[in-house]
């Protein structure tokens, strides 16, 4: 029986065929700009997020714009994202924050990124990987499932899963992980009903063995 490192190796050079695209939804051209639209993403399609950036990024473009801006305005900005006052809070918070203890520059570690508020450990992840570099595993909705459905995690709490995932994922590939994960979550393991006849990682996978 092979071990989950390599099963973990197999699975990525496997779907790095398969979505040889594979990389960040969201658009951006700064780590400002993705903090921005990972707080937007919560309970929000990365489609819909974009949708809303295209023009909110041109009229908001530092951390200082954000904390000056008119709470309404923003709120009426930001609406098509849902829950747009909590969204809008977080983020006039989060770029205050930014202003005061960083002088403007979005924090480039995992830390620093979680005290600001509006920002758990999916962004901060998600902005170190896409935007700093960082290497780190991004725990959306689907690496959580793919995780638990592949077999190379038992744990239900995303915390324990990344903990896990951390042991297992090559370093230099953990941010690429994610995505493939992600891509493939949308495309074949969907949540109600995956298409495990079509999954080119169905031999890795413990689901697979007992449908």
């Amino acid at each position: 029986m092979q071990s989950k490192n390599d099963r973990v190796k197999k699975i990525i050079a496997i779907l790095k065929k398969e979505y040889p695209d594979a990389g960040p939804r969201l658009r951006f051209s700064n780590p400002l700009e993705l903090l921005i639209a990972g707080i937007l993403a919560a309970q929000c399609t990365d489609d819909k997020v974009n949708e809303v950036t295209e023009t909110l990024f041109k009229k908001y473009r530092t951390a200082n714009d954000y904390a000056n801006a008119d709470l309404d305005e923003l709120m009426n900005e930001i609406y098509s994202t849902g829950t747009f006052r909590r969204k809008a809070e977080a983020i006039k918070e989060c770029c205050k924050a930014i202003v005061v203890e960083y002088k403007g520059d979005v924090p480039n570690t995992m830390e620093d990124l979680v005290s600001l508020p509006g920002v758990g450990r999916k962004t901060a992840n998600m902005v170190l990987a896409d935007a700093f570099g960082v290497q780190g595993i991004i725990m959306d909705t689907h690496v959580i499932r793919l995780s638990q459905r592949i077999g190379l995690s038992d744990k239900k709490m995303p915390d324990k899963i990344e903990k896990d995932l951390l042991e297992i994922v090559p370093k230099k590939d953990m941010a690429i992980f994610s995505h493939l994960l992600a891509f493939h979550g949308r495309k074949i393991c969907l949540a109600r009903r995956p298409k495990c006849d079509h999954c080119k990682i169905n031999k890795l996978c413990d689901y697979y063995k007992q449908v």
